[in-house]
């Protein structure tokens, strides 16, 4: 595996000319520009940060069209996710606007959502989530996630975390655009203090949601 040097300028352009022609024809004919600007460097950046954080699944780039009104067949981006739990962990990603970093509990389970709102609930482990996301939206992070319209079954509409309650998922993420650093080794290092930053939000919830 080669080392992680950056993110090609030509990766951003690559999916800034996808999102005019999303078909196999261009896809075709350009991809060995997403290999060498898009997958490789993923990739390098995955194994560079597999040891603070645990092996990355990279998605695949095409879309499931199935049951999806949009039959367009390739994603505007590339993803990549290292699970720290059940459909918890930490995502980067790239895309014509550069570079996204997030993280968090995306789509749970209902044992999970349960063992969540449990959390919430209880008197030390509420407060701690609520601290954790305070301080990242202090940082700059957009706290966001699925959540209910109305308040769970069980719960006051009093209760001192409700809005928290509300959360089917909980993320935050941070759109680090695309500045000069992006084509550089140094961008490995600002994906990786985000994921940092984010490591008591994730640790939390799959201490919280973990399956026993």
């Amino acid at each position: 595996m080669e080392r992680f040097t950056g993110f090609p300028i030509a990766g951003l352009d690559f999916y800034e000319d996808l999102e005019a022609d999303n078909s196999k024809t261009f896809w075709n004919t350009h991809k060995q520009v997403w290999e060498e600007s898009v997958r490789d460097p993923m990739k390098a950046l995955a194994a560079e940060l597999e040891p603070d954080f645990g092996t990355a699944k990279i998605f695949r780039p095409y879309r499931d069209v199935r049951f999806a009104k949009d039959k367009t067949p390739y994603k505007n981006h590339q993803g990549a996710v290292v699970h720290a739990a059940e459909s918890c962990g930490w995502y980067v990603q790239i895309g014509a606007g550069g570079l996204f970093v997030a993280g968090g509990l995306y789509v749970a389970s209902p044992a999970q959502k349960a063992a969540l709102r449990t959390a919430i609930d209880d008197e030390v482990r509420g407060p701690e989530l609520e601290g954790i996301l305070g301080r990242l939206d202090s940082a700059g992070y957009t706290i966001g996630g699925d959540k209910l319209k109305t308040k769970p079954k069980g719960f006051s509409i009093d209760h001192p975390r409700i809005e928290l309650l509300r959360h089917q998922s909980i993320t935050a993420g941070r759109d680090l655009g695309a500045p000069k650093w992006l084509s550089k080794p140094e961008a490995g290092k600002h994906v990786r203090a985000a994921w940092e930053e984010m490591r008591p939000l994730i640790e939390w919830l799959a201490a919280v949601t973990a399956q026993k």
